[in-house]
């Protein structure tokens, strides 16, 4: 991601997340030196995530692929890429939240080896008018000794 994408990947977020980032989080996140990857198609973004680095470990802070082109292996392909750059970072391990109702998300990070650890009680803000606050599960993935 450069900061030339910020701007598409600010509006795919909004268009997709309740709390979303802004393009100033994105610039931040750059900003910061987090590793912070789009997928293109045909030049357009399609998808996009961030990764923060730490002594030891990462942890994934959004991985998003637009509705258009889900469970098309795109969201896949880039979670590798981010454990990898990990690894190659020298983290032992990798940390995510999702939402507890985000079943292909979940899905998708169990089969790439992600394990529940942790569950954060009304983490999420409110979806939907009317609804309540939803729990995020804190899920850790192992990485290779590299």
């Amino acid at each position: 991601m450069r900061d030339a994408d910020v701007a598409a990947v600010a509006a795919i977020e909004a268009g997709v997340h309740v709390a979303a980032w802004t393009a100033g989080n994105f610039r931040d996140a750059l900003a910061a030196g987090y590793g912070a990857t789009v997928g293109e198609a045909n030049g357009i973004i399609v998808a996009y995530g961030v990764l923060m680095f730490a002594p030891g470990e990462a942890q994934l802070l959004g991985l998003t692929v637009i509705d258009a082109l889900r469970r098309r292996g795109i969201g896949r392909a880039l979670l590798r890429r981010f454990l990898a750059d990990a690894g190659a970072r020298g983290a032992e391990q990798c940390f995510l939240e999702v939402r507890a109702s985000n079943a292909a998300a979940i899905s998708l990070y169990a089969a790439e080896g992600f394990v529940p650890v942790a569950r954060r009680a009304g983490y999420y803000p409110v979806a939907q008018p009317g609804g309540a606050r939803e729990d995020a599960l804190v899920l850790l993935r192992t990485l290779p000794d590299r």
